[in-house]
């Protein structure tokens, strides 16, 4: 489960009405409820990710009649490591139960393109829910709680649409209104930091030595951080929403406060048991 345990009550005032947290929204991936979606819907090429090609709509060879994965013990060992980083934040046992009523592709083939085009559209909405519970649980960000609970409020409305209204949406234009909030909110996280704070914004740091790095507060949006040396280095309060941390080095990182991090971000990157992380995520079992 990737919930960041994270309750309402660790910010909300007396007039403010409790929100709910990544568990209420429905945000951790329940595998076992799910007609194996991200195994069917999406597509990947062979690499160092993935051991052979599959496009989308084609189920992948390693899935099994019952919609689990036949070598999930052995991803990594079998040349599937993309498989062990993805995170659908909910979205499968959503459209699985939720969007389709429990019926699942194969049962009705007629379903099959459109359920498949419908996954991944409520990937992005899971994903926005996700960071958005996750800022309203920030002190520093209360002066746009009241606007962050008006997206999720309508993030929530519109994951929760047909199967026709959900793949007619305009996800780029949602994204780029939450997008902005969830900036004000890093904006307002990291001002709490003294002293001069590295704006690294979508970055090329690919293979950089940043062992031992002050990166606290950093902007690192969507910096490639691949292969990235941050051992020893200090991420606190730092942003890392979309960074690509695939293969970077955290052994010994403080990521105490760092906002908007995710599990998979985590469990693509390596570390050890010097590595602090904030609340409520796992240390991956590979490190």
């Amino acid at each position: 489960m990737l919930s960041r345990g994270r309750s309402s009550r660790t910010v909300s005032q007396e007039h403010e009405e409790p929100f709910p947290d990544a568990a209420g929204l429905g945000l951790q991936a329940d595998c076992g409820s799910c007609f194996g979606l991200c195994c069917v819907a999406l597509p990947f090429a062979a690499s160092a990710d993935f051991a052979v090609d599959k496009d989308a709509g084609r189920p992948c060879p390693n899935l099994r009649a019952d919609f689990r994965c036949g070598i999930h013990a052995h991803l990594r060992q079998r040349g599937f490591p993309g498989c062990t980083v993805f995170d659908c934040f909910g979205a499968g046992q959503r459209v699985s139960q939720i969007t389709f009523g429990g019926v699942d592709w194969r049962q009705a083939p007629h379903t099959a393109r459109q359920m498949f085009d419908v996954f991944p559209v409520m990937r992005q909405l899971h994903e926005l829910l996700w960071y958005l519970s996750e800022a309203l649980t920030l002190p520093s960000a209360r002066p746009v709680h009241d606007e962050l609970r008006r997206a999720l409020e309508k993030t929530e409305r519109l994951a929760g649409g047909s199967a026709q209204e959900l793949t007619g949406l305009d996800v780029p234009a949602h994204r780029g209104e939450v997008n902005a909030l969830l900036l004000r909110t890093s904006e307002l996280v990291r001002a709490k930091v003294t002293g001069r704070k590295k704006d690294r914004r979508g970055a090329d740091l690919i293979g950089a030595g940043l062992q031992g790095a002050d990166l606290r507060g950093a902007n690192l949006r969507g910096a490639y951080l691949i292969a990235a040396d941050l051992s020893g280095a200090d991420l606190r309060s730092a942003d890392l929403i979309g960074a690509d941390l695939r293969d970077a080095d955290l052994s010994g990182a403080d990521l105490t406060g760092s906002i908007f991090l995710t599990q998979a971000q985590l469990n693509a990157a390596r570390g050890d048991t010097t590595t602090t992380l904030p609340p409520g995520l796992m240390r991956p079992t590979h490190w």
